[in-house]
């Protein structure tokens, strides 16, 4: 009699050409597909949802601060600081003199050095200066002979130095002329909306946050490719879609290219 218990050894490689071939379906590789890219999109958009909303916020007031005139707190002073003496002789100098005087954690962000340079206000010689009249009201010609008197040396604008410093909350610049016994120091607070552009503009923020806000950036880019690359897996009527998408695109490129 025939053991039925057991199935044919030949049933096996049958039965694993099949699974193999029932694995290798377009369908399948699709379903996978499509559940990797809703996970990792999924966990992209977790990723940068935080940094999305301060941008999301802060960029509608930085879209329509021109037009709509939105209100954004910040309060600005106006100080002067005498110098020590001797008065610092390098910019380097007179940055580590001022963080230290103002109690300031961070170097400045920015140190700018405007060289010294004739101003574009000077006086110039008045048009048809160096010419006299004669009694009769005629101009009459100064005489070659006559010694010319040296020009005048051009009225020149000292050297300025510009320091930057602060954070997102608050800022401060400080402006020093070359000669000068003061410093001059201007410092804004900025409020929560103000404090929500700096942080967008980066303004006062350091590097990990400029590596950081590369990250949201990334995050939106590979979103806005896999949303569109699922939308195009799983949707079948995608004519009302094309055309939304196409619309979209068209508004946008007509709309900078309007304003080039």
């Amino acid at each position: 009699m025939t053991d039925l218990s057991h199935p044919p050894l030949s049933a096996e490689p049958v039965a694993r050409t099949k699974a193999k071939t029932k694995a290798d379906h377009p369908a399948n590789h699709r379903a996978t597909l499509v559940r990797w890219l809703r996970k990792t999109h999924g966990w992209f958009g977790l990723w940068g949802a935080v940094m999305g909303l301060i941008f999301g916020v802060s960029g509608i007031w930085l879209n329509h601060r021109a037009v709509l005139k939105l209100p954004v707190a910040q309060q600005r002073t106006n100080t002067q600081i005498a110098l020590p003496d001797p008065v610092p002789a390098t910019p380097e100098a007179m940055g580590s003199w001022l963080q230290q005087t103002l109690n300031i954690p961070e170097p400045a962000s920015r140190v700018r050095v405007e060289k010294a340079k004739p101003v574009a206000w000077a006086e110039r010689p008045a048009k048809g200066e160096g010419k006299g009249e004669n009694h009769d009201g005629r101009k009459e010609e100064k005489a070659a002979d006559a010694p010319r008197e040296p020009a005048a040396k051009p009225l020149m604008q000292p050297e300025q130095w510009t320091f930057n410093f602060g954070s997102a909350t608050s800022q401060l610049q400080a402006e020093y002329w070359a000669g000068n016994r003061s410093v001059a120091i201007r410092q804004t607070d900025s409020g929560l909306l103000g404090t929500l552009m700096n942080l967008h503009r980066g303004t006062g923020m350091t590097v990990p946050w400029i590596l950081l806000v590369d990250t949201l950036a990334g995050c939106l880019i590979f979103l806005s490719i896999s949303g569109l690359w699922l939308w195009v897996m799983t949707t079948k009527r995608r004519t009302v879609g094309w055309t939304i998408f196409g619309l979209g695109s068209l508004l946008t490129i007509g709309l900078a290219i309007s304003r080039l």
